[in-house]
């Protein structure tokens, strides 16, 4: 049997680094070994897991086709909140297996692309919300020195909170997919999360240290 693998990381920093690669390509050597399977092309995409542009995936789905291979996906769990990716995979007619689902079939893929999607809405309008209610208010979102700007400008104590929160709701969906690839790398409570978060060099939206009250607040936001 000849395969076609895929692997994806959500940074420069983990593709660089190998963070998240090795136990996806782990994964795939071990399918590989147990299927007696010859591995024809090996791709991996570095990109945010909401980007809908996937150049490697499709490269990997073209040489599929082209060789009549499997396509082999170490995680399809830290795929499936992306639609695009789910849709590209469904349409393809590409015969697939992911190590850590294998009994997914094209009409699993269908309905968690459409779960996805749904999901991207709704994150999408609680963001945009929050962002709106602060912008009611008056506030210039995004500014590094907001609170400070606020006094300068002598805007009341509610306002300033309002900015505040709309800057550190967008700022946790933005660490979704890193803090996702961190538990799934092993580190599941909260100080170990802080930990590695460190260790990889990513700053808090203040640009501090992490800690597990700071990897709490984050994982409180994601969850309204």
């Amino acid at each position: 049997m000849k395969i076609v693998t895929y692997t994806r990381v959500s940074t420069d920093r983990q593709g660089r680094s190998g963070l998240g690669l090795e136990a996806q390509e782990a994964a795939i050597a071990a399918y590989a070994a147990a299927n007696a399977a010859q591995i024809v092309g090996a791709f991996t995409e570095v990109e945010s897991g909401r980007k809908a542009d996937r150049p490697q995936l499709q490269a990997a789905l073209k040489l599929a086709k082209l060789t009549g291979s499997k396509l082999v996906i170490a995680k399809l769990d830290r795929l499936s909140r992306n639609a695009a990716f789910l849709l590209n995979l469904q349409e393809s007619g590409v015969d697939f297996v992911a190590c850590d689902n294998p009994t997914a079939t094209p009409l699993t893929i269908g309905i968690l692309a459409l779960v996805a999607q749904d999901e991207a809405r709704a994150i999408s309008e609680r963001t945009k919300a929050a962002l709106q209610a602060a912008k009611a208010r008056g506030q210039a979102l995004g500014n590094p020195n907001g609170a400070e700007a606020l006094r300068r400008a002598g805007k009341g104590n509610k306002a300033s909170c309002a900015a505040q929160k709309a800057d550190a709701l967008a700022r946790a969906y933005e660490l979704a997919d890193v803090l996702a690839d961190v538990a799934e790398q092993g580190h599941r409570t909260l100080a170990a999360m802080a930990s590695e978060l460190n260790r990889r060099g990513i700053k808090t939206a203040r640009g501090g240290m992490w800690h597990a009250s700071s990897v709490a607040n984050v994982r409180r936001r994601l969850a309204v």
